[in-house]
């Protein structure tokens, strides 16, 4: 089983803290675009892994590919347009794990094409890009306290909220139930075979391999 890899479980340790510490930078800092400073004043607005970590968001990550960080503090109602500040912040984050799957990518076959990497390199490469796009994709879909819920409720008017509120107390349960289930695989492998498939289709024309 994958998570009885313990060289794939090393590997995915540093991806981990790579693609933690820009997930959870990108909603500190899109937070302090929109005029709250909660998330910097509380030491969250950096690069620092060790400040972004979840305990169990992390051993899930280790185990099945697939997580969560501890959110970052914000303050929406310091937000100069509470909506879309919420939406945006919480955008944020999936969308610089895409873009750092992305630069990944590039640099790994940027690399390869001048014969530079092999061996433990490679299949670092392989995890960190595949690792970003799986929290990117985990993070979006709309289950309290995941990124897409708070998408999804910057969008519901004032009258649905509620039953966003009832939600987010049993989420956790959910959410867990639903990774040791695999139930959350029939979704995320294919889209991130996709995007990944999407990816290769860029590069290589930007490389011309």
């Amino acid at each position: 089983m994958i998570f009885a890899d313990p060289i794939l479980i090393a590997l995915r340790i540093p991806a981990l803290l790579i693609a933690v510490s820009f997930h959870e930078f990108a909603h500190a800092r899109v937070a302090y675009y929109f005029g709250d400073s909660t998330a910097k004043r509380q030491g969250r607005m950096n690069l620092n892994p060790i400040n972004h970590l979840d305990p169990i968001g992390t051993i899930m990550i280790l185990l099945v590919g697939f997580g969560w960080a501890k959110p970052v503090p914000i303050n929406p109602y310091n937000f100069n347009n509470y909506r879309r500040g919420i939406r945006w912040v919480s955008f944020a984050g999936p969308l610089s794990n895409l873009l750092l799957a992305f630069l990944s990518l590039f640099i790994y076959y940027s690399l390869a094409k001048y014969g530079i990497g092999g061996g433990l390199f490679d299949q670092f490469m392989e995890v960190l890009v595949r690792l970003n796009v799986f929290l990117a994709i985990f993070n979006m879909i709309p289950i309290p306290p995941l990124d897409g819920s708070k998408i999804l409720m910057s969008f519901l008017p004032a009258a649905y909220l509620h039953i966003y509120r009832q939600i987010e107390q049993y989420a956790p349960i959910i959410l867990i139930i639903l990774i040791v289930t695999r139930a959350f695989g029939v979704i995320l492998y294919p889209l991130a075979n996709a995007i990944l498939r999407f990816y290769n289709f860029i590069i290589f024309a930007i490389l011309g391999i």
